[in-house]
């Protein structure tokens, strides 16, 4: 990642406490759960390992190849889910915007054909748009809300069966995405 070090440092553990709870949560739920959880720690991990500043880890050449590929394939795997819609569509949109980060790093910082090193200005702008929705989105539904019967839930639930915690790693990782995208 271009920029500051320490934002890049950050970055790198916000996502890796985030790829640590998806992973834990694939173990404890079964069907499409557990597939949004794995879709969830790929994210994730890539989010990481692209956060890396450059100072410590240059990619190669190809390795922008390798993020595109994968998370292209991760687009394609997400798209008939997406259609169908719910969350399927936000992981849609997240891989397709790894794939538009990994290409726009890759062309590093020249100017051609109508294009900054900052991408398409339009597409770079649409998408700061969507994840600032869904960043205040999330942060608002993990506002506390009062119970009706103004109790406490007595039930005890498995650190990868809580929703308010798979909801604050989406949050997390929606933030993250932001930043990454104002520092492209």
């Amino acid at each position: 990642m271009h920029g500051p070090a320490m934002a890049g440092w950050l970055l790198v553990a916000l996502c890796g406490a985030t790829v640590a709870y998806c992973l834990v949560r694939m173990r404890s739920c079964s069907g499409e759960a557990r597939r949004a959880a794995g879709g969830e720690a790929l994210m994730g991990f890539g989010m990481a390992a692209m956060a890396v500043p450059v100072a410590v880890l240059a990619l190669p050449e190809w390795g922008w190849v390798v993020y595109a590929a994968v998370f292209g394939a991760a687009a394609l795997r997400t798209l008939r889910p997406a259609l169908r819609g719910g969350h399927h569509l936000h992981h849609l949109v997240g891989s397709l915007t790894m794939v538009y980060m990994a290409v726009v790093m890759r062309s590093g910082g020249g100017e051609h054909a109508g294009h900054s090193a900052a991408g398409v200005p339009l597409l770079t702008g649409a998408l700061l748009v969507y994840y600032t929705v869904y960043v205040l989105r999330s942060g608002f539904r993990l506002m506390p809300v009062p119970s009706p019967a103004g109790g406490a839930a007595t039930a005890t639930l498995s650190w990868g069966g809580r929703p308010e915690l798979a909801l604050a790693c989406r949050l997390s990782m929606g933030i993250a995405m932001l930043t990454m995208l104002l520092a492209l």
